[in-house]
């Protein structure tokens, strides 16, 4: 059995995407990118902004499940480029209380939208 997760309650996004899925557990949560909230909007002022962005909407959507920043066991980071790795890794860090979960950072040519950064993660339950 698995069971879609969507922040805020949202419903049906009309883009053959879904927010996350719970299933045996684990919360497997998409790519998420600098969007705000369920406009079209993207928040890309600078890296840190956009950043910041990204993790608050990983946030919105394990708080939709019931869990916290504490619960990622995993995330994958895509940046555009490699010279962000840095900042993007201080705004990353600063949403957990010890230690961050594993994690890799992959550098890609483009993303989605023209964004520079989309994070996602795998959550566990208990």
């Amino acid at each position: 059995m698995k069971r879609t997760i969507r922040p805020g309650g949202s419903t049906v996004t009309g883009t053959p995407y879904t927010p996350a899925v719970e299933a045996g557990g684990f919360i497997f949560i998409s790519g998420q990118i600098a969007q705000v909230g369920d406009t079209r909007q993207l928040r890309m002022g600078n890296i840190t902004e956009e950043t910041q962005q990204v993790m608050e909407n990983l946030g919105k959507i394990l708080e939709a499940a019931g869990l916290t920043y504490d619960h990622l066991v995993k995330c994958t980071v895509h940046i555009t480029n490699l010279q962000f790795y840095a900042e993007v890794s201080r705004v990353y860090q600063g949403f957990f209380t010890g230690d961050p979960p594993a994690r890799e950072t992959v550098g890609v040519k483009e993303l989605p939208r023209g964004v520079n950064v989309e994070i996602s993660g795998i959550a566990i339950r208990g």
